[in-house]
């Protein structure tokens, strides 16, 4: 039976222990040493390159079940034991927020199995980071606090059937992440590709092709695998914990997203406030800033009732209140927007379908608009709360 340890210091197991100490027993200070057996680690299949072929044309459709991806990856059962749940196959192009909150729901109830240590998912890398980020606010504190256990999500950027297919490494590299005990500094939710460690709230999709795809820009992993352990050398986001929010029945909110180009004159809003949605994500320039032309259909999406956020076609950087010239992020902030902080619009609205689908959150912005502004701003960028309301959310 293979054994993996794990430690999250520079101090060596002989340091840490006696002499004639059995390693497998003890538990360090600063990490754990992770034993394999008696443990089950539980595979949710969805779908995505990692469980396609070419078919007769060439092109790549989906094709394998979750059992046959174990199949392709030697010593998988000597980790742990292995369990599959056949969600779906499908391109993650097909994947909806709907589907999203039915695997946080079955993911849910596999975890309060005692004897399951984690669960990995397979999935589509178009919008894996997405179902990552769903999963992370969809676990209320209240789940989090009582089961430290990882949920991983890991995919390919090659068939199955490729020369070089990358699924079979990602696949075992995350089964060992989901058998890691997880402390309370480390993220529930991440997504390991390429041996790299990512937090859901921070990792991109930055390349269409490359099995390097992922990465969290401006932040970096939180970990890595390598062959005999699991190390974590950076701790748990605020941005990766749930909501003090039972987990929904259904997605009822509606969201849209708008992606200012030059010289736009804000159709597109004016069309999305005609539809009387919840909320609307607006994705700026650099910082947030926005076309002039543009602000006369911001207030009036804002003066409807409609909550706005501002986020950055950038990859990387949080927006700001940085500049005073018309269209500036300082005039949204005046009409009644929120910041988006480092989050992608993707993931924003995926944050505003969940918190908006919350009757006690559709209470709080009937009775206080100006508290529930800060309480989304709190959950994007706390810093701009704190400073943009007198009001403590």
């Amino acid at each position: 039976m293979t054994k993996l340890g794990t430690v999250t210091e520079k101090e060596t197991i002989s340091q840490q222990i006696e002499p004639e100490v059995d390693i497998t027993e003890e538990v360090l200070d600063d990490g754990y040493l992770d034993v394999m057996e008696d443990k089950t680690v539980v595979i949710f299949a969805v779908g995505g390159t990692i469980a396609t072929k070419k078919d007769g044309e060439g092109y790549l459709v989906p094709a394998a079940s979750g059992e046959e991806l174990c199949k392709k990856v030697p010593g998988l059962d000597d980790l742990c034991n292995i369990e599959v749940v056949n969600f779906s196959c499908v391109q993650s192009t097909a994947v909806t927020p709907e589907m999203m909150l039915e695997i946080s729901k079955q993911v849910q109830e596999i975890l309060k199995r005692p004897d399951v240590s984690g669960v990995v998912i397979t999935h589509g890398t178009d919008t894996l980071e997405e179902t990552a980020y769903f999963l992370s606010i969809s676990l209320s504190d209240e789940f989090q606090n009582e089961y430290f256990k990882p949920i991983v999500l890991t995919g390919s950027m090659r068939g199955a059937d490729a020369v070089g297919a990358d699924g079979p490494a990602n696949l075992l590299a995350s089964v060992k992440v989901a058998c890691h005990d997880v402390k309370e500094d480390i993220p529930r939710v991440v997504v390991c590709m390429n041996n790299e460690i990512h937090a859901a709230s921070r990792v991109q999709k930055v390349h269409s092709d490359n099995i390097a795809a992922f990465k969290s820009p401006s932040w970096g992993p939180v970990g890595y695998v390598d062959d005999d352990l699991v190390y974590f050398r950076a701790g748990a986001l605020d941005l990766d914990m749930g909501f003090n929010f039972p987990t929904p029945e259904k997605l009822t909110a509606k969201v849209g997203i708008v992606k200012a180009v030059t010289g736009d004159k804000g159709e597109l809003i004016d069309y999305f406030t005609s539809q009387k949605i919840d909320a609307l994500v607006i994705e700026g320039f650099g910082r947030g800033n926005l076309p002039p032309e543009m602000m006369p259909s911001v207030k009036k999406a804002i003066d409807s009732g409609i909550e706005v956020v501002i986020t950055s076609r950038t990859p990387a950087g949080r927006i700001l209140d940085s500049y005073g010239t018309p269209g500036s992020v300082k005039d949204s902030i005046q009409l009644g927007a929120v910041m988006g902080g480092e989050s992608t619009s993707a993931k924003v609205r995926l944050l505003l379908l969940y918190i908006l689908s919350q009757p006690k959150a559709q209470e709080l912005r009937r009775e206080d608009p100006e508290l529930f502004r800060a309480y989304l701003q709190e959950c994007l960028d706390p810093v701009l709360s704190e400073r943009l309301f007198s009001i403590k959310s």
